[in-house]
C-alpha cells in the first residue's frame, strides 16, 4: 500500500502546485508535460515490467521501481528549470510503471481468490485517499513551504516502503523455466518507442498543433511504422515482452478491450466534473473536489463487496451489472437541471463509483485467476496498459469534443473565450461580466460537458457489448494451491 501510495499521491499532489512551479521555473507553455511526460513513462513501461516480473520475480522489480521513483523525486526537487523538471518527471514515471503493475500482481500472488477483493479494495482506498489528500498537501506545501516538498515527501515514504518490502516480502521458491530465460530487450525498446510516439501524438494533438497537420500526421505515421516493426520483433522473440497469447486468449483479450473503454470513459468525471462544478455551479476548488471525491469513496466500498456478487453469478455477469449501472449514471448527467445543485452531480458520481467498483475489480481478479504465476505479471500489465492507453485516447477525443462544442456555441459571441481553461478563468472574475454574458458562458460549458458525458456513456456501451458478445460466459479459473508458504 505504501508503494502504491507513491504513484497514487504523485498524480494528485502536483496539480495544485503548478502556479508556484511555473512562477519559480517559468515554462508555462509546456507545463502540461509535467503530467504528460509522467503518464507516457508509466504507460509504455507497464508491459516491460510485467514481463520482467514474470522472468525474475516481483520483489526485484518492485525494489528497482521504488528506488528509481525515489531518485526521480529527488531529482525533481533539485530541478533548475522546467525542461529539467519534465525530464526528471519522466524518470519518476519509469519507476511508477513498476509500482502500478507489480503491486497488483503481488496482491494476486499472496492472496487466494476469496481474499483478493479485500486486499484490492485496500489498494483502491490508497487511490481514494490520495485523490482527497493530494491536492490539500500540494496546496499546503506550495503555499506555506516550497513546491519542492511535494517531491521530497516521497523520500521518507519510499524509504519505509522499500524497507518493509526488502524485510517482509518473501516470494516462494519456484523452479526456473526450462531453457535460458532471455529478456527481449529489442522488443522492450520497440514497445517503449511505439507507445511514446503514439501517446505523444494523442496528448499533443489539438493542443500543440492541429489534428490534421504535418507534426500530427508525422507522429501517427511513425507510430504505425514502429507498431508494425514491434509485431515483427515480437513474433521472432523467444520470450516476447507482449506475447501473442495475451490477445489469443478470449478472456484476456476481452478484458483488455473492456478496460480500454473504462480508461476512455474515466476522462469525463476526472477531467470535466471539476470544471463543471466550478464554471457551471460556481463552486470553489475545494467544494468542486468534493463533488468528484464521492466517486472515489464509493468505488473501494463497492469493490470490497464485489466478491459476494461474483461468487454467486460469476466475474462476467458482475462486470456486466456494474458497467450497465455506470452507463445509466453517465447517461443521466446530461439531464441534470441548469444550473442545479451540487448534490445532484455528487450523487451521480457516488453511483458511478459504486458501479465501476463492480465492473473493474472482478475483471482484474478474473484475469489473474486464469493464469499461473509465470504469466500473471504479463497479464496484469496488459490490462493496466490498455486502461492507460484508453485514458490517453479519451483525453484527446473528449478534449476535442468539448472544444468543438464551445467553439460552436461561442462562434457568434465575439470577444469571449473559446476553450475550457479560458472560460473557467473568465468565470472566476464573473463580477466583470454582465449577468447575461456570465449565464451564456455557463450554459456553453454545461453543453460541452453534457456532450462529453454522452460520449463517455457511449464508451460504457462499448464495454458492455464487449462483455456480452466477446467475453466467455465463464472465466477458466485455475485451481489454486495452498499459499500458506507465501
Amino acid at each position: 500500500m505504501l508503494s502504491m501510495a507513491l504513484a497514487a499521491l504523485d498524480g494528485t499532489i502536483v496539480s495544485t502546485a503548478v502556479p508556484q512551479i511555473v512562477g519559480d521555473l517559468g515554462g508555462f507553455s509546456v507545463f502540461s508535460w509535467l503530467f504528460s511526460g509522467y503518464l507516457l513513462a508509466v504507460t509504455v513501461t507497464l508491459p516491460v515490467y510485467g514481463k520482467l516480473s514474470d522472468t525474475f520475480g516481483r520483489k526485484p522489480v518492485l525494489v528497482a521501481g521504488i528506488i528509481l521513483f525515489v531518485i526521480g523525486s529527488l531529482l525533481c526537487a533539485t530541478a533548475w528549470n522546467m525542461a529539467a523538471l519534465i525530464a526528471f518527471r519522466v524518470v519518476q514515471g519509469l519507476g511508477g510503471g513498476a509500482l502500478q503493475g507489480t503491486v497488483q500482481t503481488v496482491a494476486a500472488d499472496l492472496y487466494p481468490l476469496k481474499e483478493r477483493p479485500k486486499i484490492q479494495a485496500k489498494l483502491s482506498t490508497v487511490w481514494a485517499t490520495s485523490s482527497v489528500a493530494g491536492p490539500a498537501l500540494g496546496g499546503l506545501f506550495a503555499g506555506y513551504l516550497d513546491w519542492r516538498w511535494i517531491f521530497l515527501i516521497n523520500l521518507p515514504v519510499g524509504a519505509i516502503a522499500l524497507w518493509l518490502i526488502v524485510r517482509h516480502l518473501h516470494e516462494p521458491h519456484r523452479e526456473p523455466k526450462t531453457g535460458t530465460s532471455r529478456v527481449d530487450w529489442e522488443g522492450a525498446l520497440a514497445v517503449f518507442a511505439t507507445g511514446a510516439l503514439l501517446l505523444t501524438a494523442l496528448v499533443q494533438g489539438g493542443v500543440a498543433w492541429p489534428w490534421v497537420s504535418l507534426p500530427s500526421l508525422s507522429f501517427f505515421g511513425a507510430a504505425a511504422v514502429l507498431a508494425a516493426t514491434t509485431v515483427v520483433i515480437e513474433r521472432r522473440a523467444a520470450e516476447p515482452i507482449i506475447p501473442g497469447w495475451v490477445w489469443r486468449r478470449r478472456t484476456i483479450a476481452s478484458v483488455n478491450l473492456a478496460l480500454g473503454a473504462l480508461g476512455l470513459l474515466m476522462v469525463a468525471p476526472t477531467v470535466f466534473v471539476p470544471t463543471y462544478a466550478q464554471s457551471v455551479l460556481g463552486l470553489g476548488p475545494i467544494a468542486a473536489g468534493f463533488v468528484l471525491s464521492t466517486m472515489t469513496l464509493s468505488w473501494p466500498v463497492s469493490a470490497a463487496l464485489s466478491n459476494r456478487v461474483y461468487n454467486r453469478i460469476g466475474f462476467r455477469l458482475t462486470a456486466i451489472t456494474g458497467i450497465s449501472f455506470a452507463f445509466l449514471a453517465l447517461l443521466a448527467f446530461p439531464f441534470l437541471p441548469f444550473p442545479g445543485s451540487a448534490w445532484q452531480p455528487a450523487l451521480i458520481m457516488l453511483l458511478l463509483g459504486g458501479a465501476l467498483g463492480l465492473f473493474q475489480l472482478p475483471l482484474i481478479i478474473g484475469v489473474q485467476s486464469t493464469v499461473g504465476w509465470s504469466e500473471r505479471g504479463t497479464a496484469t500489465a496488459s490490462i493496466l496498459f490498455c486502461r492507460q492507453v484508453g485514458q490517453s485516447v479519451g483525453a484527446a477525443v473528449f478534449g476535442a469534443v468539448a472544444n468543438g462544442v464551445l467553439a460552436a456555441r461561442l462562434a457568434n459571441a465575439p470577444g469571449l473565450p473559446s476553450d475550457v481553461d479560458e472560460i473557467s478563468h473568465t468565470l472566476e472574475n464573473a463580477s466583470a461580466l454582465t449577468t447575461q454574458t456570465a449565464d451564456y458562458l455557463r450554459r456553453a460549458v454545461d453543453a460541452a460537458v453534457d456532450d462529453v458525458f454522452l460520449g463517455a456513456a457511449g464508451a460504457a456501451a462499448i464495454a458492455l457489448l464487449i462483455l456480452v458478445f466477446v467475453a466467455p460466459k465463464r472465466f477458466p479459473v485455475i485451481q489454486e494451491q495452498d499459499k500458506s508458504d507465501s
